[in-house]
């Protein structure tokens, strides 16, 4: 049986845009979780649910980088705090034992997403 695929568009604020955007991969997954299909919820959907619409703390680390307009050494020297290292190595361990919650894995998501703006980054801070 093929499956079909459809496009939606949907207008939100700029602001929910933005609390978005590190989840962009995982919005169809969470949509499904969110219409609740099945009738019931199980505890870790529930928190799902719930924490998605927060901005992860590595990612508010990298906002509050950037809104400095760091130089370009400064983006080259740049690394996310001892916390956040230690929480991504968390991660990355439960992932290698195949044992990560939804949430987890979405917070994977941001990790990696972040880890690439900033390879991107770096690389254009040193051509400068």
């Amino acid at each position: 049986m093929v499956s079909s695929v459809a496009q939606l568009t949907i207008q939100i604020s700029d602001e929910l845009a933005g609390r978005l955007e590190p989840l962009q991969s995982r919005l169809p997954e969470l949509l499904w979780l969110l219409l609740d299909i099945d009738g019931e919820q199980t505890t870790e959907e529930s928190k799902l649910n719930a924490q998605t619409v927060e901005i992860p703390e590595v990612y508010q680390e990298v906002l509050d980088f950037l809104i400095k307009r760091p130089t370009p050494e400064e983006i080259i020297a740049f690394k996310v705090s001892a916390r956040a290292q230690i929480h991504l190595q968390e991660l990355l361990e439960k992932n290698r034992t195949g044992s990560l919650s939804q949430m987890e894995l979405a917070q994977l998501d941001v990790y990696e997403q972040l880890e690439h703006l900033m390879i991107l980054l770096k690389a254009r801070a040193m051509e400068k």
